[in-house]
């Protein structure tokens, strides 16, 4: 741990570096410096999933090997990841205890103030390791679903689900600020979480590293040929990466002039992965050229529902590719060789993959609900649709391709919009301010007293 004389500020998050939530948190710690602010990350990690080391590097990072402790907000099958809400008071105390020795071995208790992400166990283990800590709370949107799920009637294999929530509205009123992604979430943070929380909180969207996610060029055929042909990471169920490889016939998709299509993210649920192959299958047959549909992402083993491959299969669909799941080091890249991203995911909570293909001038096709209802602005950045609707989705994707001049026109004003909108630095600061705000605030100690297990 380095000492300096400037505040320090100690980052926990309980989940190993694998969504969108831990690239905000590298990025936010490795830009907080220039304002002010030493960081320490507190991360959980799972070697050969997701490694919390060489992942924050060369930041100041302390590693917490979860091993069969970890949990999430998520109910999935045959995941080796239980659902908070099924764990009952002896896994919770396991889970806060081996929380509070991993903030103690940090110096938790000498930082100037604890920003956690999430709304996990790391918030009683802060309460009972650095009492007297001011913490900044961070909402990255999962949590609110576990909560709305509760809130609409848990499953019955959720027997611990009133619990989780009332800790977890108890854990957000400990925080002397709560840090929101968009202004659309404070309604929902309302009826969840309590209007004192809601007051609290500050909205603070995630930001985007302009230098690294600007438009390059790049021999897209070499590109895909590498990412489709030679070095393949699409899979199959119960299959390994690389299990869905293609020759050089198929790359005759992307030799007709079309644009290429990006979908980047997971093959859970709420994505619509299955409904963006249906609509594309629909859509290719009016489209002028041939135009390849790549799926970029889809961590190896994970998905929700049927497989983008039965969906493919079901539809009939035509030139969809897998390229399996990258790391985001390579997705500037990635983004560089298509000309429009698509996400058509009902409930994303932010949308930072929309905003990164739009610094690298793609324009974006999106749902108007949630954060991509902020982030892309419908006739000048992108298209918006309502959530499910195959035939708007259609429609648009018939405009990406037919009309180059409106692509190209929206993906311009994409680059400029989100850059001034969303820019890294920006973000840092605001967050900054944030920890200003909390560390001279006239309050009562923000980490809420411990509730003993009942």
């Amino acid at each position: 741990m380095r000492r300096t004389s400037r505040p320090r500020a100690l980052m926990g998050v309980a989940f190993f570096p694998r969504g969108g939530s831990a690239h905000v948190i590298r990025g936010l710690a490795g830009a907080l410096p220039a304002h002010g602010w030493d960081v320490t990350v507190v991360s959980g990690s799972q070697p050969g999933l997701g490694d919390a080391g060489p992942f924050y590097a060369p930041l100041d990072v302390h590693a917490v090997e979860l091993g069969v402790h970890q949990a999430s907000y998520e109910d999935r099958p045959d995941a080796p990841d239980r659902v908070f809400a099924a764990l009952d008071e002896a896994a919770y105390e396991r889970q806060v205890a081996r929380w509070s020795a991993a903030l103690a071995r940090a110096g938790a208790a000498d930082a100037d103030l604890l920003h956690l992400h999430h709304l996990t166990p790391l918030h009683e283990a802060a309460a009972r390791v650095a009492p007297e800590v001011p913490v900044i709370g961070h909402l990255h949107g999962t949590e609110l679903l576990m909560l709305e799920r509760i809130a609409d009637g848990a499953p019955p294999s959720w027997r611990h689900a009133e619990r989780w929530a009332e800790r977890m509205r108890r854990w957000a009123a400990g925080c002397e600020r709560t840090i929101v992604l968009t202004e659309r979430q404070l309604p929902r943070v309302e009826r969840l979480l309590g209007e004192e929380v809601a007051e609290r909180c500050v909205a603070i969207p995630n930001g985007v590293d302009a230098a690294r996610f600007a438009h390059a060029d790049v021999d897209r055929r070499a590109h895909w040929r590498r990412h489709l042909v030679e070095e393949p990471r699409g899979w199959r169920p119960g299959a390994p990466e690389g299990s869905v490889a293609y020759t050089e016939a198929d790359l005759a998709a992307f030799d007709d002039g079309g644009p290429v299509l990006l979908y980047v993210g997971r093959f859970t649920e709420v994505k619509r992965v299955g409904l963006l192959i249906r609509a594309f299958a629909k859509a290719q047959r009016r489209f002028a050229r041939r135009t390849p549909l790549v799926l970029v992402g889809g961590h190896p083993g994970e998905w929700e529902g049927e497989h983008p491959l039965e969906a493919i299969a079901a539809s009939s669909a035509r030139d969809v590719f897998l390229a399996g799941w990258q790391d985001h080091d390579r997705l500037p890249r990635f983004l560089a060789a298509g000309d429009a991203i698509v996400l058509p995911s009902v409930r994303e909570q932010f949308g930072s993959v929309l905003v990164e293909g739009m610094a690298c001038g793609l324009p974006a096709v999106a749902v108007d609900a949630m954060g991509p209802g902020e982030i892309v602005k419908p006739g000048e950045s992108g298209w918006l649709l309502p959530p499910d609707d195959e035939k708007a989705l259609v429609e648009a994707l018939v405009e990406v391709v037919d009309n180059p001049r409106e692509r190209r026109r929206r993906g311009e004003f994409a680059r400029a919009d989100v850059v001034a909108r969303y820019g890294r630095d920006a973000a840092a600061a605001q967050v900054a301010s944030t920890y200003e705000a909390a560390c001279s605030a006239d309050a009562t100690p923000s980490g809420a007293p411990a509730v003993a297990p009942s």
